[in-house]
């Protein structure tokens, strides 16, 4: 039996058709997934393409009419057509950052554990599969896979929030936006897939490997959203700079310094001061030598996204390795070849 297996083993990874065999295979086992996938990219993106064309249109010229009869109605825009808007928009949003949870869940809980669970990964071994490429396989398909998806639903979310300039009103870097406008889905999605794959291994029965696997992520995200704005340097600014940051700037902290030279953050005295002459007859009143303000600007946007977008890679590349070592040493000692 030994021999069989070894051989099979060796002659399905010299086969280059084994590969697409495995591809098909799990296309095959898991089509229900595959379907799912396919109508939520679908219907995203005719979302964000009707946001981004009629539905933009439609709030746009309500909201300007409102706002010529009412000057309180440019600053908090309401009615019909903008609530429609403003519903696809952020019901687009939240779908894009809660995707990779749900590749966590359905890698740790359908992918892998569950065929452990079943007994069919064995099987599979003992055929003509060897646990490494079923493995490979099982990493590889879905991330092709969620890499085309992310690619049609990032950009088309780009370009929806780019034109709404003042509809809703919603910065670069706040919290509903941030995790879904640039590389972090697909970085999110890819490590929710390596996180479920290692959770599966690890637990082996599917619904706990769904809980495990949904809390490994979401520990992720904790630590990133801890930490994200201190992945790139931040500007920091004297004087009467302090008063007027650039446009959509991030402050982060202001305070003032001491005739001594010391900083005391989280003070906001002289900040009102109207210009340079102002803020210099404040301090000399208050007995301060200066103002400072800490910013992260607009531009900061891409080196924040690709840091943290490396970090996650990092973890899923980690979690990868994790699992394919996990699965070496199991099989070895049951005796199968990888």
């Amino acid at each position: 039996m030994t021999t069989l297996i070894t051989s099979t083993g060796t002659s399905s990874s010299a086969s280059p058709g084994v590969g697409r065999g495995l591809a098909l295979s799990v296309l095959r086992l898991h089509r229900s997934a595959l379907w799912l996938w396919l109508l939520l990219v679908v219907v995203l993106s005719a979302t964000m393409l009707w946001a981004y064309g009629p539905g933009f249109d439609a709030a746009d010229t309500e909201g300007r009419e409102r706002c010529r009869a009412n000057s309180e109605a440019c600053y908090f825009p309401s009615g019909p057509a903008l609530d429609r808007y403003d519903t696809a928009v952020s019901y687009s949003t939240l779908a894009v950052a809660c995707l990779p949870f749900l590749v966590a869940v359905w890698a740790g809980a359908a992918l892998i554990a569950r065929e452990l669970e079943t007994g069919t990964a064995h099987l599979a071994w003992t055929q003509s599969v060897s646990p490494t490429c079923w493995l490979a396989a099982k990493l590889a398909v879905p991330a092709l896979l969620i890499t085309a998806g992310s690619a049609v639903l990032v950009p088309l979310h780009r370009l929806v929030w780019n034109q709404d300039a003042w509809l809703r009103s919603v910065d670069w870097f706040d919290g509903s936006i941030y995790p879904s406008n640039g590389t972090l889905p697909l970085a999110y999605a890819l490590c929710g897939l390596a996180l479920g794959a290692l959770a599966g291994l690890v637990v082996g029965r599917a619904l706990p490997a769904l809980g495990v696997a949904f809390a490994a992520l979401l520990a992720v995200l904790y630590l990133a959203n801890e930490y994200r704005l201190s992945l790139w340097p931040t500007v920091t600014v004297t004087g009467a700079k302090a008063l007027n940051l650039p446009d959509k700037a991030l402050r982060l902290d202001q305070g003032v310094i001491t005739d001594k030279g010391t900083r005391i953050g989280n003070n906001m005295a002289c900040t009102v001061s109207d210009g340079a002459a102002d803020l210099q007859r404040c301090l000399t009143r208050s007995g301060l030598d200066d103002i400072w303000a800490t910013y992260h600007p607009k531009s900061h946007f891409w080196p924040l996204q690709l840091a943290e977008t490396g970090v996650v890679l990092a973890v899923a590349a980690l979690a990868v390795t994790a699992a394919f070592v996990l699965l070496r040493r199991r099989t070895a000692t049951e005796g199968v070849a990888v």
